[in-house]
């Protein structure tokens, strides 16, 4: 593997796993619709930076052309992206996905990774949520995640490896930074306001550091084809309720400010009932992943980053909240 092409790259993870590529001696081309800007990418002569749209067939299959591999993590992402028009979400993160795998393979690409996303289950009571576990879609995100998967499998072949990753939700810092995934938003109101709102609070939610997460993407490129070929793998690490999220935080943050201890928490009601307890014992027994890095972790990290001054009205800019940008750009 040589040159790998990253959809997707211009985002919260892509400017974490980009750089990563890069120094492990990969040539790199970025494609994304720079819906937030491209700043967080590096300037590499190995990188190549394309502003294209993954429904755009015919670019994609130019673009595509002498990769040997495709990460593919674009899409309409997280699951309040119900708010904006069902049809976008629709064409961008399923209505494209066959005739880019298509693309892919008569291009060459002997290796797809397709990041999907352990939301897939929607609820459920199940002490270990296995990937052998029914999909229960909530949101029209977490549905065309899942309606993705078979499809990818269909084109699973000799020379055409596949393999599914359902990812925990992410958290800690990026250069593209995210403040609408969890960890994220409550490390954000508790630097900012001193208090936590938690919605809910006895919801599970698996989380996994932004570095641990990037970290497996490299190595699936890395790994014999025989040990991935057309499998999927849930990536978490660890398993907490909202409430007890909120606590961490609030300890991290009192330690790394402690002129705004003391931080309260405010639990208030929620209609998100997306929960689930994620089993990753498949992929450490079978690829020997395991993540290296805790939820305080990144909490420590995103106040480090607050108080190096790298974000800019945090709580009313738009580019912080996927869903809030997309709105304002009038994507179509």
């Amino acid at each position: 593997m040589k040159t790998i092409l990253v959809t997707g790259a211009a985002g919260y993870k892509g400017c974490v796993l980009v750089p990563k590529l890069l120094q492990a001696g990969y040539q790199v081309i970025a494609y994304d619709l720079m819906l937030f800007g491209s700043s967080g990418l590096p300037s590499n002569p190995n990188l190549t930076i394309i502003r294209g749209d993954i429904r755009d067939a015919k670019q994609y299959a130019k673009c595509v052309r002498g990769a040997d591999a495709v990460i593919h993590m674009a899409c309409i992402s997280n699951d309040p992206s119900f708010e904006l028009n069902a049809a976008l979400s629709q064409t961008i993160n399923y209505d494209c996905f066959e005739p880019l795998v298509r693309a892919s393979q008569a291009a060459g690409v002997r290796r797809f990774i397709y990041v999907s996303s352990s939301s897939v289950y929607g609820v459920s009571d199940s002490p270990e949520v296995t990937e052998e576990h029914p999909l229960v879609p909530l949101t029209d995100y977490n549905k065309y995640k899942g309606l993705c998967e078979p499809i990818l499998l269909r084109y699973q072949s000799a020379g055409f490896t596949t393999v599914i990753i359902r990812p925990a939700t992410v958290c800690g810092y990026s250069p593209r930074m995210r403040f609408d995934l969890t960890v994220n938003i409550l490390t954000n109101l508790a630097v900012t306001r001193g208090l936590i709102t938690v919605f809910g609070g006895t919801q599970k939610r698996p989380n996994i550091h932004i570095e641990d997460v990037t970290d497996l993407y490299v190595k699936l490129l890395e790994l014999p084809e025989q040990l991935i070929a057309g499998e999927t793998f849930n990536a978490g690490y660890e398993n907490h309720t909202v409430a007890e999220l909120a606590q961490f935080v609030k300890c991290v943050v009192e330690q790394e400010f402690p002129e705004k201890a003391p931080i309260r928490i405010e639990t208030t009601s929620s209609n998100d009932n997306r929960s689930y307890h994620v089993c990753s014992m498949k992929i450490a027994a079978r690829l020997g992943f395991k993540p290296q890095r805790t939820i305080e972790d990144a909490v420590r990290d995103l106040c480090r980053a607050f108080r190096a001054g790298r974000f800019d009205d945090s709580l009313t800019e738009d580019n912080y909240i996927n869903v809030k940008q997309i709105k304002k750009i009038g994507l179509q």
